[in-house]
């Protein structure tokens, strides 16, 4: 699979609008983790590692910022989160990072996998090799 927008329901209503997302309707895989990152400083930059197993969505909960996806032959595409009713997956093995944090920007990770140490892929040229 590719890393794509899924765009989750929006309930609007004149109180305010309500989203929801549920397995397997809207998520493609159990729930294992969720974790958020906030506050992050003007100009800082997230992430900089793949997954070996785990899938991921991402949301900007609040504010935006970009998702840049790289390629094994480096080649580069952007998603620009800024609407908490759609999110981006990413499947295992995807590089990424995050930047652009504008300000007060909370991102939500639902991730398939728990914290485990192991599934990090943080060398590009290790990256690259699982290709081969």
């Amino acid at each position: 699979m590719k890393p794509k927008i899924i765009n989750f329901p929006k309930i609007q209503d004149p109180r305010g609008n309500l989203t929801f997302m549920q397995n397997p309707t809207q998520i493609p895989f159990e729930i294992e983790r969720v974790f958020w990152t906030y506050d992050v400083p003007g100009g800082e930059i997230r992430g900089g590692h793949a997954y070996c197993e785990q899938e991921e969505i991402l949301i900007a909960l609040s504010g935006s910022f970009d998702v840049i996806i790289t390629q094994e032959d480096k080649s580069i595409e952007k998603f620009s989160l800024n609407r908490s009713y759609y999110g981006l997956y990413l499947p295992a093995k995807t590089w990424r990072h995050i930047e652009n944090f504008s300000t007060n920007a909370l991102a939500l990770h639902i991730s398939s996998k728990k914290y485990f140490t192991d599934d990090y892929i943080r060398d590009f040229e290790v990256f690259k090799n699982l290709f081969k």
